[in-house]
């Protein structure tokens, strides 16, 4: 994993074209990998491959790291997650960044297991304005250079994870960088940047300036207010399914695109096409109330599900 400190993505309404250009790729990524596994089934229909021998169990070892960093309003906050787990993002009033981490190993004996609980962790790094949590372990070549150099390799490829579960002040910007696993961010009203490899992401946001892409899984977004604050919000995702609950008094524009199969849902009663804008099954232009900030939403494959907020869900 490439670490590096930089600024945020640009603001929803000039969105880089470097984030257009990840988009495709995962979208023919997700295409090439459809057809492998297509031509793996094939191949399996006519072949009849000895059994592999049963591998012994693997032991577990699990457990849980706190860091408390007090790192204020108007900075960035840049993670860098796990290659396998969980991202729990949850804004509260205090100052402080809290992180709780839980680590799960896996090795065959106890040695492996401590020789694995000594790289697979994570560092908080801060920079001035820039607060950093990287995600150290066997997943980071450049990493395992500097630090293990004798590393046995057979334990490069164990599985582990680390599950984070973190609160931030409010208004703090985040970058996130996620593999597989779930998402949660809720409550945060700064600049979000995230990319993901396959997630079941939900995200309870009433502002900020968003720009989202998930390779695959599924998104559900709920805006608990009448009004987003901020620029608006760019979501992604390659293939799988995006649910977005609205207000019943929602005042906004959203914009939903299915770029290849799949279709666009919309059963908000107060969400409509905008006036002199061509919709289809595939595209919606649409307007709630006196309109406002632009919620962009945008997949490859799958669906688009625009609905009405029930506020007990």
């Amino acid at each position: 994993m490439h670490h590096n400190s930089k600024s945020l993505a640009a603001p929803v309404s000039s969105a880089p074209r470097a984030s257009a250009f990840l988009f495709a790729i995962l979208l023919s990524f997700i295409s090439c990998a459809g057809a492998h596994a297509q031509s793996q089934r094939n191949r399996g229909a006519t072949a009849s491959p000895s059994p592999a021998p049963t591998p012994a169990p693997l032991l577990t070892r699990s457990s849980t790291r706190h860091e408390v960093r007090r790192f204020g309003y108007g900075g960035t906050f840049t993670i860098y997650g796990a290659p396998e787990g969980s991202i729990t993002v949850e804004a509260w009033a205090r100052g402080d960044v809290d992180v709780t981490a839980d680590i799960e190993l896996k090795g065959g004996t106890e040695e492996e297991l401590a020789a694995l609980a000594a790289v697979n962790n994570f560092v908080l790094d801060e920079d001035g304005s820039h607060l950093t949590l990287f995600t150290t372990g066997t997943h980071d070549r450049k990493f395992m250079k500097r630090a293990a150099k004798d590393f046995p390799k057979k334990l490069l490829t164990l599985p582990w994870k680390i599950n984070y579960r973190i609160r931030v002040p409010a208004q703090l910007d985040l970058e996130i960088y996620a593999g597989r696993g779930a998402l949660e961010i809720t409550g945060t009203d700064g600049a979000l940047s995230l990319n993901a490899g396959e997630s079941k992401a939900t995200f309870t946001l009433g502002g900020g300036d968003i720009v989202s892409t998930i390779a695959s899984g599924s998104i559900r977004l709920r805006v608990p207010v009448g009004s987003w604050r901020g620029r608006g919000a760019s979501i992604r995702l390659g293939r799988g399914d995006l649910t977005v609950e609205l207000p019943a008094n929602f005042n906004g524009d959203v914009d939903a695109t299915v770029l290849r199969t799949g279709r666009v849902e919309n059963t908000h009663p107060a969400l409509a096409p905008r006036p002199g804008v061509a919709s289809t099954a595939r595209q919606l232009r649409a307007r709630a109330g006196s309109g406002g900030a632009t919620l962009a939403f945008e997949i490859g494959d799958g669906t688009v599900r625009l609905t009405q907020l029930v506020s007990d869900k």
